[in-house]
């Protein structure tokens, strides 16, 4: 059996001019989730008209004791611990609040923010929720340019009657309701909007509104919201969902300015997933306006194998949906092969929606032809291609090469490693110490320094040995130590922090050089679900330990969020997969609780299992 899990509230635009404000302490850590779904939902409200959406914003409420329902907005499923407000932030001249620089203090890690479910009182809201069996989003672009709308929402509507007595709600048979009842509260915005049944242009892949006035109201009532939000997580997704809202009704300079302040809202609170959806619906709002190169790269940027699958395949649809409006058929049809492989075929809706698009593709194709050939990462992000290192077997000597081929830095080094950051450390056959050169092959740091071990650049900084044993230190490229020697191991920054070893055990340092992690520990590396192990911490702060032959979790302030108890973990998305000393395999949500028992016999079955419960949560783009 598996616990409940539950995801977060969808999102919409009309420009706002805050600035992002520091979070501020709070009584609670709030969800870090994808899709609001209802917080371990006991019966679901009934379900409502189109004029029955808040204007205002208020969230909903439900009569009695039925617990408050909400929406869940992302895709990645991290059970929400609660949608509880932050303190006030700073107000600027504008009266909205502006976003503040996270803090350990300020925001939740990645494991706080993860698989607790919430309080029924509580309303989810949150960028990443986690799986819940009631997740009640679906993606907001559905295809075949027929409507579409959320077909586990109307069937909770269904089943969510007022759970009060006959004698409170008058049922008993031929009663009529009674003269004082109250009516039902209003749709909370974001649940909405998650229910809009978009059409899909057959001709734009652009999305429209199947009724524009309600769309009007439902952004009215983010904008509700909006003016009593504070804290940096909702005004995230409640500026990105209304840029959404705003970007489909046409009104483009809106969606783009609130698309931007949500990035940059989502930035001041370092969580990837949150980042990730921001980036996303402001390269939609870009691509919307003709800006494709922007758009692109934003894309690109957003698109990373530590997001889960079903994120993933919506980024490579949208992406190939702005390629197609360049007429880059090509790799167009790349993004959308992509986008059904992470699916395996198995989400009708992508399926559909891809149909009608590859329809498009074959419709241009037959007219203009398939357009330029695909371009290279490097070149979707804007970033120069490297020179790349070649060996002369006739010298036996390295030297470096360009995206073309040709030689850009002569044959003369008996050792060379890639560029990183556009500098490369290299040694030459009569030295026994290393330099560092840039693109053009001038030195930066000369051999005379001493370096017999040298790490590539990272973040900035790059380890280095003196004596090519110990006693490691970072130094950034003018030569300056940033972190005086002291380490027996240490690996490349990553996402901040570099784990190294001292006195025989393995912790992590951040960049000024300060111990996050203890240096206590067996060993530090993440194993991922996808088969890739990362050498330190992942995007969301979080690396597997061990000690004493136990793994167990920790964040990147050195909390313990698994203690170190399974014989292997791995990092999922939205959870933790843990095998027994049986062999068999099950999950703990992102807060180190139980989620699927460990029942089955690989970790394949346990994906499979989380995929089910995310299976009707899907973020608004």
């Amino acid at each position: 059996m598996h616990a409940p899990i539950t995801p977060p509230p969808a999102e919409p635009t009309t420009a706002d001019t805050s600035v992002p404000v520091p979070d501020g302490p709070r009584a609670e850590p709030e969800p870090h989730g994808a899709m609001a779904a209802a917080p371990e939902r006991l019966s679901p409200a009934p379900e409502r008209t189109p004029n029955d959406i808040a204007a205002s914003g208020t969230t909903e409420t439900r009569q009695d004791d039925a617990a408050p329902e909400s929406t869940a907005d992302e895709t990645t499923r991290e059970t929400i611990a609660d949608g509880t407000a932050q303190g006030p932030a700073a107000a600027d001249g504008t009266g909205h609040s502006a976003p503040a620089p996270s803090t350990p203090e300020s925001v939740d890690t990645a494991a706080d923010t993860d698989a607790t479910v919430a309080a029924p009182a509580q309303q989810a809201q949150a960028d990443d929720a986690e799986p819940t069996p009631t997740s009640t989003e679906h993606d907001a672009d559905h295809a075949g340019g027929a409507e579409h709308t959320n077909s586990t929402e109307h069937a909770d509507a269904d089943d969510a009657q007022d759970r009060r007595t006959p004698e409170e709600a008058g049922t008993d048979d031929g009663a009529e309701p009674a003269a004082d009842a109250e009516p039902p509260p209003p749709v909370d915005p974001e649940q909405a909007l998650a229910a809009v049944g978009w059409e899909l242009d057959p001709r734009t892949l652009r999305e429209q509104a199947p009724d524009p006035a309600q769309l009007r109201v439902i952004r009215d009532g983010l904008t509700g919201k909006l003016d009593t939000t504070l804290d940096n997580r909702s005004r995230a997704r409640l500026l990105s969902l209304r840029a959404v809202a705003s970007r489909v009704l046409g009104d483009l300079d809106d969606a783009l300015g609130d698309a931007r302040l949500a990035v940059t809202y989502a930035e001041a609170t370092g969580e990837f997933r949150r980042t990730a959806l921001a980036r996303a619906r402001l390269a939609e709002a870009l691509r919307w306006r003709g800006e494709h190169a922007e758009a692109d790269r934003l894309f690109a940027e957003a698109n990373s194998p530590e997001l889960p699958d079903r994120l993933r395949a919506l980024l490579h649809e949208h992406a190939g949906r702005c390629c197609y409006d360049q007429g880059r058929l090509t790799e167009a049809c790349l993004h959308f092969e992509r986008a059904l492989d992470l699916r395996h075929g198995e989400d009708a809706q992508l399926n559909a929606r891809v149909e009608v698009a590859l329809d498009a593709v074959a419709e241009r194709a037959a007219a203009d032809g398939f357009g330029p050939a695909p371009r290279r990462p490097e070149e979707v992000l804007g970033t120069p291609r490297p020179p790349m290192p070649t060996f002369d077997e006739e010298q036996e000597l390295w030297g470096y090469a360009d995206a073309d081929g040709e030689m850009v830095i002569a044959h003369r080094y008996a050792e060379a490693q890639p560029f990183h950051e556009g500098m490369a450390w290299v040694r030459r056959p009569e030295a026994s110490r290393w330099a560092l050169i840039d693109t053009s092959g001038a030195a930066l740091i000369e051999a005379n320094n001493g370096y017999r071990a040298v790490v590539p650049f990272s973040e900035g900084l790059s380890w280095v040995s003196m004596d090519g044993k110990g006693r490691w230190m970072a130094v950034d490229r003018m030569n300056i130590v940033k972190i005086p020697p002291g380490y027996e191991e240490a690996r490349p920054f990553r996402n901040g922090l570099a784990a190294v070893r001292q006195n025989g055990g393995w912790g992590a340092v951040d960049l000024t050089g300060e111990v996050v992690v203890p240096t206590r520990y067996h060993r530090l590396g993440t194993p991922l679900a996808d088969g890739r192990e990362v050498d330190g911490f992942t995007a969301d702060g979080l690396a597997v330990v061990e000690l004493a032959g136990r793994r167990g979790v920790v964040d990147r302030t050195g909390r313990v969020v698994v203690p170190p108890a399974y014989p292997t973990v791995v990092v999922h998305p939205v959870a933790f997969l843990v095998a027994t000393e049986s062999g068999r395999w099950g999950a703990l949500d992102r807060r180190g609780e139980p989620l699927i028992d460990p029942v089955h016999p690989g970790r394949a079955a346990v994906v499979a299992e989380i995929d089910r419960l995310l299976a009707d949560a899907s973020p608004v783009l």
